[in-house]
């Protein structure tokens, strides 16, 4: 079998892939549930190509991601469930149709009145999603405020996620200064768990899990993405410490031989601005 550039293609190499007996082993034995943290994994790969403004890495990992969705399309069509060519016509149609001011009726319309559209919009979809549901003989879905954030997001970005919604009727603190005596007593209560004689780990854990919520907290106060925030931060990290390491191998040490104090004037040598 050949390359090509045509998507037919890539669902053919799919197909055989998970033909039985003939097919790849590993490739037979996987679901959706298996397959589901390649498909994050895949995203965020993307991301970084993007990060690094990489565009021939940026290709093959859209590649990679692009197959997720031909992965996860054919073993939904081995279930009678559906097939790739229902989830083109899927995003299309909800493209189509959440952007009526470009396709369709309301061609034209003022950028400040596309957001209520959009709610229109949506409302409809979430009562279409209802009566599928019913018809497919499923649970109706709990009808809490919070349930429109999935629980799948990375935990900084459903936290995140968590807030803006429970701000949008009024849950939520009018000044970011607020916030900081928030992470002041959660940091608090975090140091008294610590100074016990013996240390509770799921309390400390809680607490930890509570300063971290009201850091990310600040970050939407400050409109800064808290995802974004750290991971500046992890790749300030990794430059720093990939400076200890030079350091190591220009006095013809290594990282074990190294000493704390040592490590730390090679770090506050990396931080310094260069001249």
């Amino acid at each position: 079998m050949k390359p090509g550039r045509d998507i037919s293609r890539l669902i053919e190499i799919m197909a055989e892939l998970r033909t039985p007996v003939t097919g790849c082993p590993w490739d037979l034995e996987q679901d959706f549930a298996s397959i589901a943290p390649y498909t994050i994994e895949e995203a965020y790969e993307v991301a970084e190509a993007i990060h690094q403004g990489d565009m021939g890495e940026l290709r093959e990992e859209l590649g990679d991601l692009l197959l997720q969705v031909v992965y996860h399309s054919r073993m939904a069509e081995e279930e009678a469930h559906f097939d790739f060519g229902d989830v083109v016509e899927a995003i299309t149609k909800k493209m189509i149709r959440r952007h009526p001011h470009v396709f369709g009726d309301e061609h034209g319309i003022k950028h400040d009145l596309v957001k209520g559209l959009w709610e229109k919009i949506k409302a409809e979809e979430r009562a279409e999603k209802k009566a599928r549901r019913e018809a497919q003989g499923l649970p109706e879905e709990a009808k809490g405020f919070l349930d429109d954030v999935p629980s799948a997001f990375p935990a900084l970005q459903e936290a995140d996620k968590l807030q803006r919604r429970a701000s949008k009727v009024g849950f939520d603190w009018n000044d970011a200064r607020l916030v900081l005596e928030k992470i002041r007593e959660e940091t608090h209560e975090l140091e008294e768990e610590l100074s016990h004689t013996s240390p509770d780990k799921a309390r400390i854990q809680d607490e930890l899990g509570d300063t971290l919520f009201a850091l990310a907290n600040l970050a939407r106060h400050l409109d800064i993405d808290p995802e974004e925030a750290l991971r500046q931060t992890n790749r300030k990290f990794r430059t720093r410490f990939a400076a200890i390491e030079d350091h190591a191998r220009a006095t013809d040490t290594t990282l074990e031989a190294m000493t704390l104090d040592e490590m730390e004037a090679a770090w506050q040598a990396a931080k310094k601005p260069r001249t």
